[in-house]
C-alpha cells in the first residue's frame, strides 16, 4: 500500500513540475519575461509594413533590449503602420538620426524592433519620430524571388560563360623549336 501512494506522489510532483516548465517556457517565449514597467519615454516610426510585429515585441539596440512596443495603429492619412515604441529612461542617448528596422530572430522566429544608432549628437526626445525606417522583409517574398531569378552563385557563372562564347579562340603560339 505504502509503495502504490509513492508512486501516485511521485507521479504529482512529475506533474507539477511539468506544469511549472511549460509555464517558465511560455513566459520566456511570449515577450512577458523582461517586461519593465520602470520610467520610460516614447518613441514613434512609420513602417510601410511591419509583417508579424506584436505589442511587447523587443525594442533592441545592437542586440540589447532597451524596449518594447506599446502600440501599432494604421495611419489614415499615408496609408502605412504607425508604431509607438516605449524605451526606458537610462537610454535615453539615442541619436535623433538613428534608423528603425523590423528584424526576425532567427528563421521563423519572432518580429522585434532594431535600432542602428546614427551619429548626430542631438538626442530624441520624448515623443520623438524616426525618419529613417526600414520594412520587415517577409520569408515569402524573399523566397519568391530566389525561385524566380535562380541562385545568386550562378549569375556570375552564366555572365562568364556568355562573355567567353562571344570571344574568338585564341590559341597559344605553337613552339616551333621542339627537340
Amino acid at each position: 500500500m505504502t509503495q502504490r501512494r509513492s508512486y501516485q506522489v511521485g507521479t504529482g510532483l512529475f506533474i507539477l513540475l511539468g506544469f511549472t516548465t511549460l509555464a517558465y517556457l511560455a513566459t520566456q517565449t511570449t515577450s512577458i519575461a523582461n517586461f519593465s514597467q520602470g520610467p520610460s519615454y516614447m518613441l514613434k516610426a512609420h513602417f510601410t509594413n511591419i509583417g508579424q510585429l506584436k505589442l511587447r515585441a523587443p525594442v533592441k539596440l545592437a542586440g540589447v533590449r532597451i524596449g518594447s512596443v506599446e502600440s501599432i495603429a494604421l495611419d489614415p492619412d499615408r496609408l502605412d503602420a504607425i508604431v509607438q515604441m516605449s524605451i526606458d529612461k537610462h537610454y535615453g542617448n539615442i541619436p535623433e538620426d538613428s534608423s528603425a528596422s523590423i528584424f526576425t530572430s532567427g528563421l521563423l522566429g519572432d518580429q522585434y524592433v532594431g535600432i542602428q544608432a546614427g551619429g548626430s549628437s542631438d538626442m530624441f526626445k520624448d515623443g520623438g519620430e524616426f525618419i529613417l525606417t526600414q520594412p520587415s522583409m517577409q520569408l515569402e517574398d524573399l523566397i519568391g524571388k530566389f525561385l524566380v531569378s535562380g541562385s545568386p552563385a550562378q549569375k556570375p557563372a552564366d555572365a562568364s560563360n556568355n562573355a567567353s562564347q562571344d570571344k574568338p579562340a585564341t590559341n597559344p603560339p605553337a613552339n616551333d623549336n621542339k627537340p
